[in-house]
């Protein structure tokens, strides 16, 4: 009897900052230990953007203490679907690996108010990527 395997998701954007931060705190929040869930940068910023930080809050997920982490191919080797947010040719790709491409604006040097319609659209999309892996959200 084998034992089912969770699916691993990387998300990358070249700062780790908001898109990809934002993305993998939803996934987190929605699945729990159902998934495994990973984010990291090209060019890791030095800190999460402020304005993704207080925009995620909101909604009462609270991202604060995490920090930028750097892309790896050991990281994208381990994963089951990368998810690119504007990272470009930064990605190594693997054969096997699910790909996806997410196009969204970029909340760098934004305001909140800005940030808010990238979160919404980036809360939607992980929503759609639990129900393509078969995995109910939690409420």
């Amino acid at each position: 009897m084998s034992t089912p395997t969770v699916p691993s998701v990387l998300f990358v954007c070249v700062h780790n900052a908001g898109r990809s931060q934002m993305a993998a705190a939803f996934l987190t929040h929605l699945a729990g230990d159902r998934v495994q869930v990973r984010s990291a940068g090209s060019a890791p910023a030095d800190q999460v953007n402020p304005a993704v930080v207080e925009a995620m809050r909101e909604v009462g997920i609270d991202i604060s203490a995490e920090t930028p982490k750097v892309l790896t191919v050991e990281a994208v080797q381990s994963s089951d679907v990368v998810i690119t947010m504007g990272c470009g040719d930064a990605c190594p790709y693997f054969p096997g690996k699910r790909y996806l491409d997410w196009t969204l604006d970029d909340p760098a040097g934004q305001g909140v108010a800005a940030v808010r319609p990238i979160r919404d659209a980036i809360e939607q999309r992980v929503r759609g990527l639990l129900a393509d892996l078969g995995i109910h959200a939690a409420a």
